[in-house]
Formats: C-alpha cells, structure tokens, sequence
C-alpha cells in the first residue's frame, strides 16, 4: 500500500531575529517584576518631582516666580532613585532564566545564543526608553504647571530631560542585563551594579588627601549619579570641569558597548 507523505498546513521557513524579538517581549510582559519595577520607578520619578513642585511652590511667596533655576532639575531626585528600579530589570531578565533552568529551553528554541541576547536587549531598551521618556516629559510638564514658570529652561534642556534621560536610563539597564549574562546571578548581579554606582562616592570619602585630589575628583565627576544629574543641568555638577552637555550619554554608551561585548562572548563560549 503507498502512503502518501504528510504535508502540514503550517509554512515552513527559517527562524529570524523578528521572531526572537517576539519571544522576548512576550517574557517580558508576562513577567509581574516588569510591572513592578516599572511601576515603581514611574511612582518615584512623577510623585518626588511633583511634590517637590509643590513643596517649593508652598515655601515661596511667590510660586510662580521660581527662582531656583530651571524647574526640570527638580526631576533629578526621583529618577536618581529609579536607577535601582532599572538595574533591577535589567538583571532579572537575564538571570531570571538562569536561576529557574528556562535559559536551556529558550537556547533550545533558538540556538543562536547571540540572536537571544540581542533581542533581550532590543525589547529592554525599546521598553526602558519609552517609559523614562514618557515619565520625565510628563514629571516635567507637571512641576511646571505646579509653579507656573519653566525657569528659563532652553529646548535643548527639554530634549536632555526627556530623550537624553531617556537613552541614558536604558543603556544603564543594557549595562546591568550585560552584567547579569557575564555573572548568572540575581543578587551578585545587582549587587555588582548598585556598588558601580555607590562605590565613587565611598571612595571619595576616604580619598581625602591632597595627593589623591585628582582621583578622588575624577571618581565622582565621572559615577552615574554626577554623569545623570549633568543631563539635568546641562554643565558640570558642583563645579566640576567635566562632563558636560550630552557626553555622559557618549561615555555610558562606551562602557555598556564593552560589557556587552563581554557578555556576548560569556554566553556564547560558556555551558548554559
């Protein structure tokens, strides 16, 4: 008897990085840590900058004559505070699937290691841009509304605030998620990250001597606190001579680029 052979309906066709992107961005919005830490973080940046709006507005006499500068500084402190929030994503959409033994099936699907990293990145960048984007123009709207004046903010500020933040914030989440691939551990990894972004500051503390000055400059001048709140400002903080205008933008770029660099080679050469 000849039997003939089974054609399936489905189409056949090779696996790209669109359908790697796909896969990804269903984890991610299934995953309730997403929600969390995003949630979170957009609370911190809206809610600080605005009650520190409206506590200034309440303090001076006349609100809306703000004479402290530009009124989008007053975003700093919230999203300063919303790093650990995008830290804490970055690593977990790695090392979540290393912790619980997923990453072996998701190899197994795709077994283009560096076609999986690569759309981690892509879903988490594109996710973290939008909503610190989104959060810092409507933290900023709001302040000013709350004291009816801009302070004498340029455009060139606006963009800093909004697309600027925006970029950095979600290079600063690739860092960790880079992080996160080269060490496989949740805690160790943000751990790792938060003391990247402490650790200028506790040096500088014992850093007092005048011969040490330079160093002890050059570690805060250039830790991701200073290097966000440049952003803000639009010139250096405290002072400093350097950096200014959009190079902490350049300069997180450079160092997410390495790490992630070393987190592609990590992942390919190592056992899952």
């Amino acid at each position: 008897m000849t039997t003939t052979p089974y054609t399936s309906p489905i189409p056949v066709r090779r696996a790209h990085l669109g359908d790697a992107i796909a896969s990804e961005w269903t984890k991610m919005r299934s995953l309730r840590s997403t929600l969390w830490t995003l949630g979170v973080m957009v609370v911190l940046v809206l809610g600080l900058g605005v009650l520190l709006a409206y506590a200034i507005g309440e303090a001076s006499a006349s609100p809306d004559a703000y004479e402290g500068g530009s009124v989008l500084t007053l975003g700093l402190l919230g999203m300063l505070l919303a790093t650990v929030c995008v830290i804490t994503l970055g690593v977990l959409t790695i090392t979540s699937e290393f912790g619980t033994g997923m990453i072996r099936t998701t190899l197994t699907a795709c077994p283009s290691r560096g076609r999986v990293l690569t759309a981690k990145a892509i879903v988490f960048f594109a996710l973290v841009f939008v909503t610190t984007t989104l959060v810092s123009a409507f933290t900023a709207a709001a302040q000013c509304a709350v004291l009816g004046t801009t302070g004498g903010a340029s455009a060139g500020q606006w963009i800093r605030v909004t697309v600027g933040v925006g970029l950095f914030m979600a290079f600063l989440g690739l860092l960790s998620l880079a992080v996160g691939a080269l060490l496989r551990h949740s805690a160790g990894s943000i751990t790792t990250m938060i003391g990247l972004v402490l650790l200028p500051y506790v040096l500088a503390i014992g850093l007092y001597t005048p011969e040490l000055n330079d160093l002890r400059t050059a570690l805060v001048e250039y830790s991701i606190p200073a290097l966000l709140g440049t952003l803000y400002t639009g010139g250096p903080v405290g002072g400093m001579p350097m950096p200014s205008g959009w190079q902490p933008l350049w300069i997180i770029m450079g160092v997410t680029a390495v790490a992630l660099a070393g987190a592609y080679t990590a992942l390919d050469r190592r056992d899952a």
